[in-house]
């Protein structure tokens, strides 16, 4: 091959591979965009997935018949708010799981192996009052404590049901507005079995056993002959008697308004504190609690 063409060769395949080079580089150009559009994307679907999962509100239902309360949800379970079956592993995955406040106590001689603690939870309202229900499978039942004071419930097998009402945006701990009924699983039904944690204008954390006119409550111990520690609480609370006491800007109940909520399930298994499932909330502070709202009665099909 002659020098002149020997250089036209090369200068043609230079040429090819250049224009190839660039034409891949344009390639690249063109689909780094996209790339960042559809990532762009992704990441706004996910965002919106999750700020969706945030926004849904709970409902409490409207009861047209008042149940007997006997320790058989029977007959209203299925028309109130439940959320299904609700143990440590599930409150692992939840939004609002702390490991520091949400674990169970394996302190007594039990079998590490075995299911500890599993429950269902019913809400539900009329015009008079707030009704609560669990259906509880636990290993070891305790009641009792080492250094008792009436307003340690959080020492002992119970359920507590937290409300602020109506919800505000104020971060508060039991300041005005905010409740717990505490119901020790103890069927001897102690003067400190129902408690009532609150606040008003002047003073938070408000200690008292609720009034015997404003709670009425059941507790059925073994209900499936399954286990002596399994259980099932049936409960109301007259909301005139206590969201409504000393607090003006609570009105008579009815469809449409907003509360914040939590559960706070306690089981120290004869150990000391410790043994909690929270549900719906992280602790006292109620901005951290979720939004529910009462609405009107449902149909079962």
């Amino acid at each position: 091959m002659s020098g002149y063409a020997s250089f036209a060769f090369w200068s043609v395949a230079l040429f090819n591979f250049d224009h190839q080079r660039n034409q891949m580089s344009l390639t690249l150009l063109r689909f780094h965009p996209l790339c960042s559009i559809l990532l762009l994307f992704c990441f706004l679907g996910s965002t919106c997935k999750i700020a969706a999962q945030k926004q849904v509100m709970r409902s409490i239902p409207f009861l047209e018949k008042a149940p007997r309360l006997d320790g058989d949800l029977s007959e209203w379970k299925d028309l109130a708010f439940h959320d299904g079956l609700w143990d440590l592993n599930r409150v692992k995955e939840s939004a609002w799981y702390e490991p520091k406040r949400n674990r169970l106590n394996i302190d007594s001689l039990e079998d590490t192996t075995a299911m500890d603690l599993s429950a269902s939870y019913y809400i539900a309202w009329d015009q008079s009052y707030l009704y609560f229900g669990a259906e509880v499978q636990d290993n070891v039942h305790d009641v009792s404590d080492s250094n008792h004071e009436p307003k340690r419930w959080y020492y002992k097998d119970a359920i507590a049901f937290f409300f602020e009402t109506p919800h505000d945006t104020i971060p508060e701990k039991f300041s005005i507005g905010d409740h717990a009924f505490c119901f020790v699983i103890d069927t001897l039904k102690p003067d400190y079995g129902a408690w009532w944690r609150h606040g008003n204008a002047q003073q938070s954390y408000l200690e008292q056993p609720l009034a015997s006119d404003a709670v009425e409550y059941s507790i059925q111990m073994n209900p499936w002959n399954r286990s002596e520690a399994d259980y099932i609480l049936e409960a109301r609370v007259d909301m005139q008697a206590t969201f409504m006491k000393d607090d003006a800007a609570m009105t008579t109940p009815k469809v449409g308004d907003i509360y914040s909520m939590m559960i706070v399930h306690c089981d120290p298994d004869g150990g000391e504190y410790g043994g909690h499932l929270l549900i719906y909330g992280q602790g006292d502070n109620d901005a951290t609690w979720e939004e529910v709202q009462l609405v009107e009665s449902i149909m079962v099909k």
